[in-house]
């Protein structure tokens, strides 16, 4: 999904454009799907593809990581890219969207996940849709 940056701006909300395009973070403890445990899929808000269900939502026990939506695993192998960020002097994953190339948020590990791995996501970079 290709769109200009005025196409994003009008699409998006300026905080979603601010996370999904400049690769930001929202506050943490802030999300709306930070506590969303209903049954469903969780969707990249900028393009829609499914990225998440909530069979894979657990919540992290990480000191400083638990106020963002957590995953263990993502909906179809292929639903988002892993990318090396050396940004802020970390090593970190980034995780952004395949479809639109949006910036989800980062991937870490962790032994409380089923998976051994976290999906540290921006409440804001995903629309749920129950089933």
């Amino acid at each position: 999904m290709k769109l200009s940056e005025n196409e994003w701006k009008k699409k998006l909300t300026p905080e979603q454009y601010h996370i999904l395009r400049e690769k930001g973070t929202e506050t943490p403890f802030s999300g709306e799907l930070l506590h969303q445990d209903g049954n469903g899929d969780f969707a990249c808000a900028a393009c829609g593809a499914v990225l998440f269900t909530s069979d894979s939502k657990y919540d992290s026990t990480i000191p400083g990581l638990e106020g963002w939506p957590s995953f263990a695993d993502v909906a179809k192998s292929d639903a988002v890219v892993l990318t090396d960020d050396t940004t802020f002097g970390m090593h970190r994953t980034e995780v952004t969207c395949k479809n639109c190339g949006s910036h989800l948020g980062h991937l870490f590990d962790d032994d409380s996940s089923p998976t051994g791995k976290h999906y540290c996501i921006n409440s804001v970079a995903l629309d749920f849709q129950e089933k």
